[in-house]
């Protein structure tokens, strides 16, 4: 008698779908380890690629769904262009406001991943977004090139997250 609710509770949870490990999207279930070449940048911002390859990068190790290999070993390729990095005002000074005292960056960032074996074959594609803030001191431009890397390793966590699970 003891032992039937014991194995009630084993039992029923096997039926609510659930399974152990990652779930990939349909068309990734085949890529287990991924090459990631230097990102392109479509803007003007200096060292903008090195900055996302290397976010994107610690994002897939943290995320651990995809292995970073060469491209002889790789099931998929990764191609980012860092599109555009946008700058808009949050606050501004109480005196003036035209001059800005609070700033936010967006980066977008446009990519496709492609069969390592069959380069004319997307398996999957997108645009991810990241946003930083940032406070306008003294030197703008030191300001905007500390916030930048925050706002990058956003849009890789948010492009890994498509890829490793589909949203």
């Amino acid at each position: 008698m003891r032992l039937l609710p014991l194995l009630l509770a084993l039992a029923l949870p096997s039926c609510a779908g659930y399974h152990l490990g990652g779930v990939k999207p349909s068309a990734m279930r085949n890529v287990k380890n991924i090459t990631v070449p230097m990102f392109k940048n479509d803007t003007l911002q200096p060292r903008a690629e090195a900055i996302a390859t290397s976010a994107a990068i610690d994002a897939f190790v943290l995320d651990g769904t995809y292995r970073i290999t060469p491209i002889d070993q790789a099931d998929g390729v990764l191609e980012v262009h860092v599109h555009k990095i946008e700058y808009s005002q949050i606050r501004a000074t109480r005196l003036d406001t035209m001059r800005p005292e609070e700033l936010q960056n967006t980066v977008t960032l446009n990519w496709v991943l492609k069969d390592a074996r069959n380069p004319i074959k997307n398996l999957a594609s997108g645009s991810s977004l990241g946003t930083s803030r940032l406070f306008v001191d003294s030197n703008l431009q030191t300001a905007r090139t500390n916030a930048l890397p925050d706002a990058m390793e956003r849009a890789t966590e948010s492009m890994v997250s498509r890829l490793a699970n589909g949203f």
